[in-house]
């Protein structure tokens, strides 16, 4: 498999670990009763919750254009060292990403998502060149 894809599946695989610690600290915070429920009352995830449930929103945001990226690129081209370095930079960026957000930490947390960011833009730089 190449590295671009194995990149999306464990990145699928990091979605699926956002939706889940998102889901898991928003239970604790309002309930079992609450989650199981028809949610009439629109409870906003706060605290820690709060910081998964951004953290997820945000993966969601850049994961579609990661999968387009990698696709384009074998469609049209083939990968190359920048691909692989870009894909790996955006991965490498959305693991920090997640506990850095959930914990509360600005910088490093910009900084990861600024990793991550600059790898989609290699990606698509390699794409042109």
């Amino acid at each position: 498999m190449q590295f671009e894809y194995a990149t999306v599946l464990i990145a699928s695989a990091l979605g699926l670990v956002h939706i889940a610690s998102a889901s898991f600290a928003f239970k604790a915070q309002v309930g079992h009763r609450y989650t199981i429920g028809a949610r009439d009352e629109d409870l906003v995830p706060e605290g820690v919750a709060g910081r998964l449930k951004r953290a997820q929103l945000n993966f969601q945001e850049t994961f579609p254009i990661l999968i387009a990226l990698v696709l384009v690129l074998d469609h049209v081209q083939g990968f190359d060292d920048l691909s692989m370095f870009g894909a790996a930079a955006y991965l490498l960026g959305r693991l920090l990403f997640l506990p850095l957000y959930a914990l509360g930490v600005p910088l490093y947390r910009t900084l990861a998502w600024k990793l991550a960011t600059g790898g989609l833009v290699l990606l698509g730089v390699s794409a042109f060149i």
